[in-house]
Order: C-alpha cells, then structure tokens, then sequence
C-alpha cells in the first residue's frame, strides 16, 4: 500500500474510521465458545495453480536499515528470509520517485526513498522540463542505497522480483510533490508526462536489473491509484505538512495510457520483465478499475495484483482472473488486530492468519505479500501516532538507529504475528498447490511432489478445540501414514508435537485455545476415485443459492429459466472435463444429453444447443468454490458469470450472465441426481 495515514493504519479495535475511507477493518472477533469438534477435509480433486510463495515489499524498512550496523541488519535478513524466520522468497523493490531538491523532507520515517534521477546543480520544485530518459546525465545510478543493500543482501533468496511505484517524480506531478495531489481524488500525473514516467520506471527497473545482477519478473507501476488517500497539505508558509508517504490518485483511463505506454518502454530499456497491476487497495476497487480497462489494456497486464485492505469481492477478482487466464497474487496486506502494541498478545496472530486464511480460500492467489513485515518501533510505541500504540508488522524496531548502535542499543522485536505467519510459510512452501477445505478457519495444500499435504488452521477462540483431519478424499492414505502438529499458542511459539497416526483415514488432535497449528501429512497421495469433482456420465442440477430455484431449459428449448426441482431431464446437466488445466481452472463442458444439447453463450445470452462435439470457448465453463459447497461459472470466451437476472426468485425468471461481483445470485449448489 505504502499505507496511508497512520489513522488509518492502526487497525484496531478502535479504528472505525478506517471504513470512511474505503478500507475494511481489519479485526478478528474472539468467540467465547468454540465448536467442541471440528472435522476438516482437505480435497485435492481442485487443485490451484502452482503456490509461488511469500513475500514482502522492500522499502521503508530497507530504505530505513540498509545502512544500519551489520549485526543488527543481519539478525533483521535472517528473520525474515532465513528458513527458521518467514522464509520470503518474493521480494517488491520501490521505485522512488523522490521531491524536488529543495523540499524539506517531511516524509515518515523511512517513506523519502530516492528517486533514480539526478537533478542539475540549483534544480527546484518549480522546475519540471529538465529530465530526459535518453540522456544519461539525468540518471543517477548510486541512487538509493540503502534498499538496494538490501537487494543485494537477499538476491539468493529470490525467486521473484517485482518492481512498484507510488509515486512519479515531483516533476511529473500535477502537485509537484511525490505525496499526492492537493484535490486527492484527482489525477496527480501529468497527462504529458505519461510516456516519461513509463520510461522512468522502465528505466530504472533495467538498472536496477544490471547493477545488482538480478532479473525483474515483473514491473507494477501503480499503487491503489484509483483512491482518495494520496494527498498533499500545505502549512500557512506554504510547506508540505501533509501527507507522510508517496501516492498518486491515477485514475483508470489514465492508468490505461501508462500501461500502453510501459510495453515499448520495457522493450527499449532492453529488460524482459513483465506487466502487473495495479496493485489496488481491495478486490472490489480492483474489479471497478479492471472492468473499466478496453480488451487491449487488459492484453497488455500479464499478472494482476490486488490488496486486501478491504475483503469484500474477493471471489469476484478470482473469477476476473480465470476468465483472463492470468495468474493472480495478493500483493499487498498489513494490519494491526489488537488493542495497543503488544509482542505477548495473541489477537494480533489470530487476526493475521485468520486473514492469510480467507485469502488464501477465496481468492486463490499464487503469491502471498507482506506490505512490509518489518515495522518501526517507535511508531508503534504508545504515544506514537496512536496513543495505545500498534501491531503493524510483525518484527518491530526504531526507524531511528545509526551507525554507531548495536542490537542492545537497537533492539529487534517480534510480535505473534510473526510466529503465527512462520505456520504458513514454514509448511504451505514453493510449487505446493492449494486446495479445496471445507472449513472457514483453515487453508490446505498438497506438496510439490503429490506425496504429502499440509493443513493450517486457525483456533481464534477462548477454548481448546478438536480437529480431526480427514483424509477420505486423497487416493492413497498408506498405513504408515501420519499428521504432525506444529502448534503456535501463548504457550509457545511453532512447538511440534508427536505424530498422529492415520486411523481409518482419520486423524484427530486437540488444539489450544486462541492457537495456529499446522498439520504436516505424510503417507498420502492422488485423488480418490470418488472425490473428482464431478463423475463423468452423471447428471446434475443446479440450484440457485440466492433463488433456491434450479437452472431449467425453457419452453422454448433454447434459453435457461429457474424452477422449481422437479426431476426432469430439463433440468440436468453432465460436466464434462473436456479443455484447460486441472484443478480449479478446468473447463468443463455444461450438456443436456437427453436432448444432445450443450449449454453456450450467445450475444451474453446463455442457451442451449446443439452439441456438435467442436470445441468452442463460447460452450466451456470454468467453476470455483471456496470450499463452502456452491460453484460460480465463469464462461471462457465471454469472462462473464453465470447468474440469476435481477436477483429474481419467481418461478420462470431468466438465467443471464453478468460480470462478476460476488453475488448470492451467481452461487449455485451442483447436486448428484443420477439414479
């Protein structure tokens, strides 16, 4: 995010305010009473795509420590790339774009990260026609030191960088500061400067690249571009007072000529790293700018980022992303979930991973990213710029240390977030695949060589709670077969446990309470026979979850209406695997075959039609759970969702499709009718 006001960024239980802005609140609840006993069922017939991994953006943090002492700098690295720390492995380096020369720096710690450029001797603010990207001299290539120490540092840990900016340089502002526009909800780049702030960004990607010695993945010149939170606030004396971080508003017409502008630019920079966006405060925002993007805009993007600072429509952004066929990461996430800052208190942990959880369930992203694991103590402290202080980040320490300190003098601390996150990253590793579970409170995945899982689940109450894992749905559940607990608690910090035996499938042990406890599996492999999705030559219907009503072809044999379940043949179905990938991007075919009929999309319109048995995107459907039971249908050639007009309940009411959003009306429940 480079987050906005520190108001809005202490998520706590006092942090109301938060929804003014847009922003969800990011707080977890402590129930009283846990259920006695919970049974979870990983599911490996629907598989996500490859995990990527985890990771963290670089900048304030490393623009505040790259120059600290190396015993305190180690120690830090360690914590968060080492295999008993986080164990990042995808780091998002900033792209600064840095004031004028002559503004007083009035940013938060940390938050002036230096721009690449370099600025004629006497440059001010006023002055904005000097920079060329062509010209050597105007490229400052020592630029940013300190978080490029950190690059260097953790290059061998990486397996993806990705480049991101927050702001144009001054000179390419409509405000003239990197903090945001003086009307926040207002364009802040230059509608001229679009193919310079392109080539700015490309630019400094390709030196980064080179002088480092590392590849970029993938570039993301936005962040939540289209919000209200970037502004700038002058004082009487005409000095910058508000506004601690850079930001820009860009709006989704304007974003759509940077990112036609940033193709050639990457080209002619020489680097191979690809297009991202754009990195948008929450899911809904992102879908209102992606839908707002022409079919050429949306070709140019190569991975779609989106935060989840606000957790409304995740599912709606999963669905853009299979109808797109680009892979999906959550880039961006951080809050507090506590009541003052605390390194004791298990809220904060339980609020974290709870979020990690529905994440990773509902929007089944390939890459999981910290905003920045590693926050400044001092501003955490009570009497920081909250008065109970915060939980932002999981490893704190003072923004504020020099050359001369040590790790007494500058000590590091961790919270439960951080032991709570290392139940994730430590177990849910590179190349594993994320699957289906059938309950709210835990993420499950398969291992990268198909011969184990691993399940995370999340006890947020007051109460001890067992879990039994069942492991009915894997092919081969070998007899040696057992599940080990790794529990984190107020008890004690990723303690592992003596294996469980597998006993009839089943495994069941008692977590603590307000606990995270990741279950290792080994001794399992494959699909059950009878746990694929759907069984090929059965029959199905689908029932409305917002209607309760079931898909049924019309009296005219063409178009879909709901009615009432009644058994006949107009209202099943057979999904036929046919096309695609496996997992949760298979594309399945919808027939009718008592009528030799499959179910299209025409002119946005679905009908039914002959099955000529010629493959065709207009007749291929992909379907997506969050593991509660109910399916969305995406269909492949049109990217739009299959659905109940108007939210209607009456008997006859149209079947359309529509763009997704999440609805109760594009949820349907697929039930097994074959005699």
């Amino acid at each position: 995010m480079a987050r906005r006001t520190r108001s809005r960024r202490n998520l706590g239980a006092a942090a109301l305010t938060a929804l003014a802005t847009g922003a969800a609140l990011l707080s977890v609840p402590v129930q009283a009473h846990a259920e006695a006993a919970v049974t979870v069922t990983p599911d490996p017939s629907y598989q996500q795509q490859k995990f990527e991994g985890w990771g963290t953006s670089l900048v304030w943090f490393a623009n505040a420590t790259g120059d600290y002492p190396p015993a305190i700098r180690e120690k830090l690295a360690k914590l968060l790339f080492g295999d008993d720390g986080l164990a990042l492995n995808i780091a998002r380096y900033n792209i600064g774009g840095g004031n004028a020369p002559d503004v007083t720096d009035y940013l938060r710690a940390g938050g002036a990260v230096e721009g690449w450029w370099k600025a004629p001797e006497g440059t001010t603010r006023e002055d904005t026609d000097w920079w060329s990207a062509d010209d050597p001299a105007d490229w400052n290539k020592d630029a940013d030191a300190t978080q490029r120490w950190w690059v260097d540092r953790i290059k061998k840990d990486i397996t993806h960088w990705e480049t991101f900016s927050n702001s144009p340089p001054w000179f390419m502002t409509e405000s003239g500061y990197v903090s945001g526009g003086f009307n926040a909800n207002t364009d802040q780049l230059k509608a001229d400067s679009v193919d310079d702030f392109a080539a700015y960004v490309a630019g400094a990607t390709k030196r980064l690249e080179k002088a480092e010695g590392i590849k970029v993945d993938t570039v993301d010149p936005f962040n939540e571009p289209n919000t209200g939170y970037w502004g700038t606030r002058l004082d009487a004396n005409g000095r910058p007072v508000g506004g601690r971080q850079e930001g820009a508003h860009i709006g989704p017409e304007l974003q759509q000529k940077v990112l036609a502008a940033l193709a050639p630019a990457l080209k002619k920079a020489k680097t191979k790293a690809q297009i991202s966006a754009m990195d948008e405060t929450n899911p809904s925002l992102f879908a209102t700018n992606w839908n707002a993007y022409s079919q050429a805009s949306k070709d140019l993007v190569d991975q779609m980022n989106v935060h989840t600072y606000g957790t409304g429509q995740r599912t709606t952004v999963r669905d853009l992303a299979k109808a797109a066929d680009k892979p999906l990461w959550m880039s961006e996430v951080e809050g507090d979930w506590g009541d003052g800052q605390s390194f004791t208190d298990m809220r904060p942990g339980l609020g974290l991973a709870q979020q990690m959880v529905n994440d990773l369930r509902e929007l089944e992203p390939t890459a999981w990213v910290f905003w920045q694991p590693v926050e400044d103590y001092d501003n955490m402290k009570p009497g920081g710029e909250s008065a109970k202080g915060g939980n932002w980040g999981s490893i704190q320490l003072p923004f504020s240390c020099t050359g001369t300190d040590t790790l007494q003098s500058c000590p590091i601390y961790t919270n439960t977030k951080f032991d709570t996150a290392r139940n994730f990253t430590h177990f849910i590793k590179p190349g594993d695949k994320l699957i289906k579970v059938d309950d709210t409170s835990s993420a499950a995945a398969v291992t990268k060589d198909g011969k184990g899982a691993s399940v995370v689940h999340v006890n947020s109450t007051t109460e001890a709670r067992t879990v039994t894992i069942d492991l009915s749905k894997f092919r081969s559940v070998k007899g040696s077969a057992t599940v080990t607990p790794t529990v984190t608690s107020a008890d004690g910090k990723l303690k592992q446990q003596a294996p469980v035996k597998v006993v009839d499938g089943k495994a069941t042990y008692t977590v603590p309470a307000q606990s995270v406890t990741s279950f290792a599996v080994k001794g399992v492999s494959g699909v059950a026979k009878n746990a694929g999705l759907f069984s090929k030559g059965h029959s199905y219907t689908l029932t409305g979850v917002q209607s309760g009503k079931a898909v049924t072809v019309g009296a005219d044999g063409t178009n879909l209406v709901i009615g009432s379940a009644n058994g006949s043949t107009a209202q099943q179905w057979q999904l036929d695997a046919r096309y695609g990938k496996t997992g949760a991007r298979q594309h399945y075919v919808l027939a009718n075959p008592a009528e030799g009929e499959r179910l299209a999309v025409r002119d946005n319109v679905p009908v039914v039609e002959p099955d000529t048995g010629e493959r065709d995107p207009a007749t291929e459907w992909i379907m997506s759970t969050t593991g509660d039971g109910t399916w969305t249908l995406v269909n492949v050639a049109t990217g739009r969702l299959l659905e109940v007009g108007g939210q209607a309940t009456n008997e006859g009411a149209a079947v359309t499709t529509w763009q997704a959003n999440s609805g109760s009306n594009q949820r349907w429940r697929v039930t097994d009718v074959t005699p």
